[in-house]
């Protein structure tokens, strides 16, 4: 039998459960995880197994005492990480097993996405288990994997940790030449495409791509046909920009399908606002109750930009009743954005947010009341989830409640929101899901960028605030005197060298903050982050960036990362900044490398059956077909005319300006003594100045 056939063969074996050995009082045990400032690696600083976090100390002691590493990779918000904990890390059985023959890592794959990367694509590679998180990949002394999976139950993992032992003792040949193997398939797996024979860009291929993307997608219920449902924001911010171009009105059902059916279902909290991490079903009903930062953030950007296309009220009630969750509970007191909250409180997935039917009636201790409030989010005795609980969630339009209830639909309303804040009330006072305190850099970026297309679409100053705060903190505490970053801020100290996603994000921000502020100390720090990132990032071979810097200790392999997810891939993120900063800078390096990567990107975008995932590459595709227009304002009354401009949906425009000319080349001879002129430019030409906004807007659609 081979290694790969005796891997698994022990995949089949793991068909037992949890044998329910002696767990160990809190605190009894400390580990080195305790000098950690992530809230996921001090959860384990108590774990009996002797965690060490990943570095050069943990790494050089597997190659001393040739023993296979252990790397067990999850995060904070993560309801399985938590039940495998419980059930194997705090055992002494498992610990002492694990402690005698391996050495044991934790990783938090927010911290270390880099890490995350190159064994969750192991784990993919092997082909034997499924992959998630918690991430558990066997690896050599000197890192390379050889095995991954995810959560197993406790009798399992004992029978797994055995095995490995017992394979590195009598045949580390071949777990050798099989890791080898594995490091072969990591050095070709974000294998970068070569040049494309046809690099030009055409609004038939864009209409092709957009066919194949809109294939599988649920039009009555929005998202992917099936379960579970994603929300992936930058997918409908292609369409949005797409339809804004071609009416093709199939573009924007896609989009309001999905904003309807997450904003009505159990996915958006109906009472606290903001959004879970994703939906078990097909009718975004049951969420995994988990609520990151980075969801929320980019889909305030989208509810926004829908809200300027659409005009839909309900689209900016999602905006303002997510930002004031973010407000609430994601705010730190120095305006820095916390990453997550867990799924789980008082011991159960879910249990903070959801009600069985006495407890709301109880609660409001109004008939009247509680009939339309449980009518109104199909609140029901028998319930929706488990143990008669109800998610709360919306099926039926509020015109319908009110026949139903035989009132107006304004009496309704009032009800409604009464109800809401008793429940709220009721609700703020139950044990809380633990918060993930620590701060990501680039996270942090897409929420400045999320309040400030918010700001744009529903002007409200508190949410520049926000942003602005923010910003300033990134670049008081978090960027470094030599323009680099840092990945994780918490209790006023920032650590761990950033990776491509930090400046790309960050950038993507600071270059957003100076579209509504006109203050070029964010157009400048992005420009300096750009710089950076092509001194310590960029491959010259490929063309694209690194995700890790070339300061870093290397890893068993260096990625670049294309391909768009939930949050899109740092080298179109790049490529984005690239071509938006080459116009406000004249930088031909900006220009050409952008324009080199996209056409790269083209080929695969044309070929692939999941273009989704090229979703962030298509929206740089349509700048390359209708190219950005240059929009300068400039003169004493600059500031209310970018304001009544920017509330209006331009994809393809770029703001600038100011009460002077200042110093992009564009603006140069634009001021009129005693006037405020707008310009409308594209490729550096620009039509007669106009006064008035709809006036510019009109040359913008000619």
């Amino acid at each position: 039998m081979t290694f790969r056939q005796l891997i698994f063969f022990v995949i089949l074996l793991l068909l037992g459960c949890n044998s329910g050995a002696q767990q160990n009082e809190p605190n009894a045990y400390t580990n080195d995880l305790i000098h950690e400032n992530s809230p996921y690696l001090l959860q384990h600083a108590h774990n009996p197994v002797h965690w060490q976090p990943w570095g050069e100390k943990a790494l050089a002691q597997a190659k001393a005492e040739n023993k296979l590493l252990l790397i067990s990779i999850g995060y904070a918000a993560c309801h399985w990480c938590h039940v495998m904990e419980h059930e194997s890390f705090e055992d002494t059985i498992v610990a002492n097993l694990m402690n005698k023959h391996f050495v044991c890592i934790k990783v938090d794959r927010e911290e270390r996405p880099d890490v995350d990367n190159v064994y969750m694509t192991a784990c993919q590679l092997v082909k034997n288990s499924s992959c998630g998180w918690p991430l558990n990949a066997f690896a050599l002394p000197d890192g390379r994997p050889v095995w991954a999976g995810t959560y197993f139950p406790k009798k399992n993992w004992l029978e797994i940790l055995e095995y490995f032992q017992n394979e590195w003792e009598k045949t580390p040949d071949g777990m050798n030449e099989f890791a080898e193997q594995v490091a072969q398939g990591l050095a070709v797996s974000d294998r970068v495409p070569g040049a494309s024979p046809d690099a030009s860009f055409s609004e038939k291929t864009m209409n092709s791509i957009t066919r194949q993307f809109l294939q599988g997608f649920d039009f009555k219920k929005g998202g992917r046909l099936g379960a579970p449902k994603f929300p992936m924001p930058n997918n409908y911010l292609f369409l949005l920009e797409n339809y804004h171009f071609n009416g093709n009105e199939k573009e924007l059902k896609a989009v309001t399908a999905t904003l309807d059916g997450m904003a009505n279902g159990g996915i958006f909290d109906q009472l606290g606002g903001g959004f879970a991490r994703y939906s078990t079903d097909n009718d975004w009903l049951v969420p995994h109750f988990e609520k990151m930062l980075y969801d929320n953030a980019q889909l305030v950007s989208l509810y926004s930009q829908a809200f300027q296309v659409t005009k839909n009220l309900e689209y900016q009630r999602i905006v303002e009743q997510t930002l004031d969750f973010v407000e609430r509970e994601l705010t730190a007191p120095d305006g820095a954005f916390y990453s997550s909250l867990d799924a789980d409180s008082d011991g159960e997935e879910g249990r903070f947010y959801v009600w069985e039917k006495k407890e709301i009636q109880a609660a409001l201790a109004d008939e009247k009341m509680a009939a339309a409030f449980c009518d109104f989010y199909e609140v029901s005795e028998k319930g929706n989830w488990e143990d008669s609980k109800n998610i709360l969630h919306r099926k039926r339009p509020a015109a319908d409640i009110a026949k139903r209830q035989n009132m107006s639909e304004a009496e309704l309303e009032d009800l409604i929101s009464k109800a809401k804040a008793k429940l709220f009330a009721v609700r703020s006072k139950r044990v809380r899901p633990t918060l993930d305190d620590k701060s990501l850099t680039a996270w942090n970026g897409l929420m400045v960028k999320g309040y400030v297309d918010a700001y744009r679409a529903i002007e409200n100053q508190k949410w520049l605030s926000a942003a602005l705060r923010n910003g300033q903190l990134t670049l008081d505490k978090i960027m470094q005197p030599d323009h680099s970053l840092r990945r994780n801020y918490k209790d006023g100290k920032a650590v761990i060298n950033a990776f491509l996603d930090d400046y790309a994000i960050t950038a993507e921000a600071f270059t957003a903050l100076y579209q509504v502020t006109f203050d070029e100390k964010w157009l400048n720090a992005a420009r300096d982050l750009t710089d950076y990132a092509f001194e310590h990032f960029y491959d010259e071979k490929t063309g694209f960036f690194f995700y890790t810097s070339d300061l870093d200790p290397p890893l068993v392999a260096r990625k670049i990362e294309t391909e768009d997810n939930v949050i899109p891939a740092s080298n179109s993120l790049m490529a984005n900044n690239l071509y938006v900063l080459g116009e406000y800078f004249y930088d031909e390096k900006y220009r050409k490398t952008a324009q080199q990567m996209m056409q790269k990107m083209a080929d695969p975008m044309r070929k692939t059956d999941s273009p989704d995932y090229y979703s962030n590459w298509g929206r740089l595709y349509l700048q390359y077909i209708r190219p950005v227009y240059e929009v300068a304002i400039v003169g004493e009354d600059f500031a209310k005319k970018r304001d009544d401009l920017m509330r209006h949906y331009l994809p393809n425009a770029l703001l600038m300006g100011g009460r002077t000319e200042g110093t992009l080349e564009l603006l140069k001879d634009k001021l009129q003594a005693g006037e405020t002129m707008i310009y409308v430019c594209q490729n550096k030409v620009c039509k007669l100045p106009v006064q008035e906004v709809d006036a510019a807007l009109d040359l913008m659609r000619q």
